[in-house]
């Protein structure tokens, strides 16, 4: 078994690299964010600038995954609130410049989020193969909530996947079926033709159906009580033409009944030949030579974590790492995110309240009076700052008290 456990602690600039492939690349800091269970063991790469492309690496020892199950897996909590950008991680060859990384490195997988608008939330799962990138034919979602997520991506050696999400299967099936990497098993007989005579209508107008012969289908008729008038000059007027009137007989226009067609053939369908291009490669997502993981990424609104990165064979491993690191935080991450937002929400109510207060005030204070105190207020206030806030912050976060948990982190990068 291998397992590469590339954790985001103490340190972590020594062994990710960041790219100098244009100047103004987003920084990214080492933190925990606002909510958390242990503020430490928590911590992870943060992207930390707003609308900025982003571009760091870490090199390891390059191997293979020829004949052997490859598991991709990380965690990512978009803790701001995440509008348009990428939350995903790149696999690399040992051939990039780490240095000189930039959105159009060649990589062999890309993976995670990608979340651009409301309702455009996508999980990437683009593989490389005979020099371009496919991506999966399927619709996968990811998750777009404030919370930490697990995102895993399993490619075994039968040319079979499976993607995760909180260590729960989304999706599986063959890369084969579910990319375009090759062309198709099965194309359309190119000589094959419709017959003329195929009925696919499954149902049609009664032939022996006939209308009635007192069936009105005339909306309106000509008056009966209309009089041609006396003076009517037809050689100047014209042929005289009654009025109408509503035909109180009507009953519409008159359909034959639809029965079920005895000749119905049912749809036609265009028969299939094998595709003399298609060839089976056994060497489908074949990578030699994996040696780099990545964030290339760009996010409008910045803020999120990036942690818990791990690279293995054992997909039963992966699983109990993902237990240990996002199972045991999960929880009480979310009730401190719920808390956390509960008291955003009554600062910012006391916010409103008070500009409220203030603008009336000011309304009614027609000498400018109140200004004054308040001016003195201000430099009282600054003189004496409130550690209240702190406190009561503490006080929160104590009550939702603290789980040991310990986790071996081996195989530091």
């Amino acid at each position: 078994m291998f397992s590469l456990s590339l954790y985001s602690i103490d340190g972590w600039t020594k062994r990710w690299v960041q790219s100098k492939h244009q100047s103004d690349y987003g920084k990214f800091q080492l933190t925990a964010g606002k909510f958390y269970q242990d503020k430490e063991r928590d911590k992870g790469l943060q992207t930390s600038e707003d609308a900025k492309f982003y571009a760091l690496s870490t090199r390891f020892k390059p191997f293979s995954n020829v004949n052997e199950t490859l598991v991709v897996q990380f965690s990512v909590k978009h803790e701001q609130g995440i509008d348009c950008g990428g939350g995903y991680v790149k696999l690399f060859p040992a051939t990039l410049n780490q240095e000189d990384m930039h959105s159009e490195s060649q990589y062999y997988i890309m993976f995670g989020p990608d979340i651009c608008g409301f309702g455009n939330n996508r999980l990437q799962v683009i593989l490389y193969h005979q020099g371009k990138y496919h991506e999966n034919n399927k619709t996968l979602k990811c998750r777009i909530n404030k919370d930490t997520h697990l995102y895993t991506l399993i490619l075994r050696p039968n040319a079979t996947y499976e993607v995760k999400i909180d260590n729960e299967k989304v999706t599986t099936g063959g890369l084969e079926d579910d990319w375009d990497f090759l062309p198709p098993r099965k194309i359309k007989d190119p000589y094959a033709r419709k017959p003329r005579k195929w009925d696919e209508r499954q149902q049609i107008e009664d032939p022996e159906d006939k209308k009635p012969e007192d069936w009105e289908d005339s909306e309106f008729i000509p008056d009966p009580e209309a009089k041609k008038p006396d003076d009517w000059n037809e050689a100047m007027d014209g042929v005289w033409e009654g009025p109408l009137i509503p035909n109180v007989k009507y009953k519409g226009q008159w359909k034959p009944r639809i029965i079920d067609n005895p000749n119905y053939q049912g749809e036609w369908i265009h028969p299939e030949i094998d595709n003399p291009k298609y060839k089976p490669d056994p060497t489908l997502c074949h990578y030699y030579n994996i040696s780099v993981l990545g964030l290339d990424l760009w996010q409008v609104k910045s803020g999120s974590i990036f942690d818990n990165f791990l690279l293995t064979n054992d997909e039963e491993f992966a699983e109990e790492v993902g237990n240990m690191t996002w199972g045991l935080r999960k929880d009480v991450e979310q009730q401190w995110r719920e808390l956390y937002e509960e008291m955003e929400k009554k600062k910012e109510a006391e916010e409103a309240k008070k500009k409220r207060e203030k603008e009336r005030a000011r309304k009614e204070d027609i000498w400018g009076l109140d200004e004054e105190d308040e001016e003195d207020n201000e430099e009282d206030s600054e003189e004496e700052p409130d550690a209240g806030p702190k406190q009561e912050d503490s006080a929160k976060r104590a009550s939702l008290g603290k789980k040991d948990v310990r986790f071996d982190q081996k195989d530091e990068l």
